[in-house]
């Protein structure tokens, strides 16, 4: 592996002694929170050290999914839940002391992200007259200083709304770590990350770096899993391996008009959701009936088809697909997308070095380490914004 985030043994490379972040995601599948201890080095070269996991209660759950929509007192709501979501972040933070034998004061900070409820950017406020562009928000729910409060440990958070300041899409923000640890000198490399939203970050043989958001991921094979089974889940997409691909269906979720946008472009549970689902199902519905199966099989596709679309169409030269998030543990979906990208090796982060469920949380720490050092961390190329920007705002232990 090459680059400056090399997640591979530190060894003699070190010229200045590493320092520990902790760095803390919780993403738009709603399952809970993955945090990672990471030791990072002056250079910013990066080894995790700990990961550790807690679940979100179901009904924790069910309050997060009505946030995404508006709804009675949903300031009171937001601001309660933003407090319950810290609670989680310091329990995986003591998780991570714990498994490394840490003390707070021995950590340099936390990077934590927050739990995207809402991501409208460059939307709604603009004014013409007045030549002012429209910045939109995006919207983390985390109360930080309670997160500091909690672990003793200064907080990097709110890293997005920077980005949306400068003109940009506040999002992925991922795309310049999977450069660090997964591109290659003079080699193109793909590297998706499925999440509840896919998004993929395009690693250029000649060192350009795009990422953009794909489409759907887990958010809507979650929810339809979850309607017609019970589980939160599709364990390894063997319930969608039983049914077979709606073409009817499929063609229809094609017509979507964010997956034909040219990057720069993010997205998230504001237009991929339930009513996103049953619209389009419903468009088609007088004369058909969907076997619940079939329309698992058909989401697994739409996920996979709609990112394999995006490497074929801007990493022509792509390699490699390095594939990290949940997603790369659904043994089905990761088949469809070696199906869909004939000639490109399809593999796991964690063949790369870095297990799928540590990448983001990894990025995070980095993302902590950046603003503590006051480095700009985001991409032009990426985001649109008129120029990097140091990202995150601190919250002192």
């Amino acid at each position: 592996m090459h680059g400056d985030l090399s997640v591979h043994d530190f060894g003699s490379g070190f010229f200045m002694a590493p320092a520990f972040f902790i760095g803390l995601m919780s993403g738009t599948s709603l399952d809970g929170v993955d945090g990672v201890m990471a030791q990072i080095d002056r250079a910013g070269r990066l080894r995790v050290t700990a990961h550790a996991f807690v679940p979100f209660e179901a009904s924790f759950r069910a309050d997060l999914l009505q946030l995404n929509q508006s709804g009675p007192d949903e300031l009171h709501r937001s601001a309660l839940a933003g407090n319950e979501i810290a609670r989680h972040y310091a329990q995986v933070t003591q998780d991570l002391l714990q498994a490394t034998s840490m003390k707070p004061e021995e950590v340099t900070a936390i990077g934590a992200h927050g739990q995207t409820v809402r991501h409208r950017p460059l939307e709604f406020d603009g004014d013409a007259d007045r030549r002012q562009a429209a910045v939109g928000y995006t919207l983390q729910l985390i109360n930080p200083a309670l997160l500091a409060e909690l672990t003793g440990i200064d907080v990097v958070a709110d890293f997005r709304s920077r980005d949306l300041a400068a003109g940009g899409q506040g999002a992925p923000l991922v795309p310049a770590f999977h450069q660090g640890v997964f591109g290659q000198p003079a080699t193109c490399v793909a590297v998706l990350n499925i999440g509840g939203i896919s998004n993929l970050s395009v690693l250029h043989a000649n060192g350009q770096v795009q990422g953009w958001d794909c489409g759907p991921g887990n958010a809507l094979m979650d929810y339809w899993c979850a309607r017609h089974t019970g589980q939160a889940y599709d364990h390894n997409g063997a319930w969608a391996a039983q049914g077979h691909v709606n073409q009817l269906l499929l063609a229809q979720w094609m017509t979507e008009s964010f997956l034909q946008r040219l990057p720069p472009k993010s997205t998230g549970r504001d237009l991929f959701n339930p009513a996103w689902l049953e619209h389009h199902m419903g468009a088609l519905s007088d004369s058909h009936e969907w076997a619940p199966q079939d329309v698992q099989a058909t989401l697994t596709e739409f996920t996979a088809l709609t990112c394999a679309s995006d490497v074929k169409r801007h990493a022509a030269d792509a390699k490699s697909l390095v594939v990290c998030g949940g997603g790369a543990l659904n043994a089905h979906l990761m088949r469809r997308l070696v199906h869909h990208l004939p000639g490109v090796t399809v593999v796991s982060s964690a063949d790369r070095g870095l297990p799928p469920l540590q990448v983001e949380a990894a990025a995070f720490a980095w993302l902590a380490f950046k603003n503590i050092h006051r480095e700009t961390a985001s991409l032009t190329s990426v985001t649109g914004a008129r120029g990097a920007r140091i990202l995150g705002a601190v919250y002192p232990r």
